[in-house]
């Protein structure tokens, strides 16, 4: 009992250390509220118009960021459903296996039923010891949360979270409100920095000039570091957008910029790209009007991904009919996946016939146009 107790009680100090640079990020961002309404607009300011204008886009751009932090913290990643998970007779059937080998005999056999075509850099299937369960493709462990995550990014220590399949949208929208917001602030904050700045760098004799410039010290002070904070926030922030940017463009998550995906003819780091328009709308949804707003509207199911490759699984069953491990699967009454892309991910499929080679579309204008994501589902 004695250390099932410490295990537990190191495991809450983790939990709360955890949150540090959560609580850290919110008081940063407190005192910038702080600052900027009270002691540039409602104290230094002086115009009217201009104070009721800095507001007005200031409390918009806030309100935007603050949601979306929000919904990045506390939006829990999808975890694998439960078909992937190792059953009871095949946990014992794998245990009593001593050779590897046979381990991925028994591996392969489950995943063939599953939409699953990465692999480890050695060919294998991917499996998670602590989990127990096959992983998706573009699914990892992890260590910090201890489970796999669908679609995993990275795991942020700023939002206390993993960044996955359910919450990338909202984290990058984040980064944009967030470096938005660092951006007005810096802009709107220049002149009065200016002010304090030449003011203050004026000889002891001039200080009655100097204090009449800005209405008090205090105010000095938080104009000074407000503009500064924000400056330097602003240029990381642009950094890490502009890279998560280039990421959607190319359909990758930060793991796979690392360490390309492995599919069964080998690693390509563009397995997944199906051009930037595809690529957007996989991560922000088919609808513009949800773009902006901070809620879930990514295309998939977050277990299965359309992929612009051509070359076959020989380990996934095929008919001549166009089936796949979905319709298998879901003739033998199995609830997942009766449709490993959904409607609103097959369309990402729609209108790219430059994918599949001559001898593709030649097969597939013998097999019909019945099953559209038939040819996505069933690539390496």
């Amino acid at each position: 009992m004695a250390p099932s107790g410490s295990r537990s009680i190191k495991r809450g100090c983790q939990r709360v250390l955890y949150w540090i640079p959560v609580l850290f990020i919110a008081l940063i961002v407190a005192w910038s509220y702080y600052a900027y309404v009270l002691q540039l607009c409602m104290e230094s300011i002086e115009d009217t118009g201009q104070k009721v204008m800095y507001l007005l886009v200031y409390h918009a751009i806030f309100i935007m960021f603050v949601w979306a932090y929000w919904q990045t913290i506390f939006t829990q990643p999808m975890n694998p459903l439960k078909e992937f998970h190792l059953s009871y007779s095949d946990k014992e059937l794998l245990e009593r296996e001593d050779r590897g080998e046979s381990q991925q005999e028994i591996l392969r056999r489950i995943a063939k039923d599953l939409p699953i075509y990465t692999r480890t850099n050695s060919g294998a299937i991917r499996f998670c010891d602590r989990c127990q369960l096959l992983k998706p493709d573009r699914c990892h462990h992890c260590s910090v949360c201890d489970k796999c995550i669908l679609k995993m990014d990275h795991h942020c220590p700023w939002v206390n979270n993993c960044v996955g399949f359910s919450n990338y949208k909202c984290f990058m929208l984040f980064l944009a409100y967030s470096l938005l917001y660092c951006l007005f602030i810096t802009a709107t904050d220049l002149q009065y920095f200016i002010k304090f700045w030449t003011a203050g760098g004026r000889a002891h004799f001039r200080l009655r000039e100097y204090l009449n410039g800005l209405p008090d010290t205090q105010a000095k002070f938080h104009i000074l570091f407000l503009f500064f904070s924000a400056s330097m926030f602003s240029i990381s922030l642009a950094s890490l957008f502009t890279y998560h940017c280039w990421l959607i463009c190319k359909n990758r998550s930060t793991l796979e910029a690392v360490r390309a995906p492995v599919f069964r003819h080998g690693t390509d780091k563009n397995g997944f790209s199906l051009g930037f328009s595809k690529n957007f709308r996989q991560v922000f949804g088919d609808e513009a009007k949800y773009w902006p707003i901070p809620i879930f509207s990514s295309l998939g199911d977050g277990c299965s991904f359309p992929s612009c490759l051509v070359n076959l699984d020989p380990e996934q069953p095929s008919s001549p009919t166009g089936s796949n491990p979905a319709n298998k699967a879901a003739a033998e009454g199995r609830q997942f996946p009766s449709k490993p892309l959904r409607e609103s991910q097959s369309r990402l499929l729609t209108s790219t016939p430059s994918w599949t080679e001559s001898d593709s579309a030649t097969d597939k204008d013998k097999k019909g146009a019945s099953n559209p994501g038939m040819t996505i589902e069933n690539e390496a």
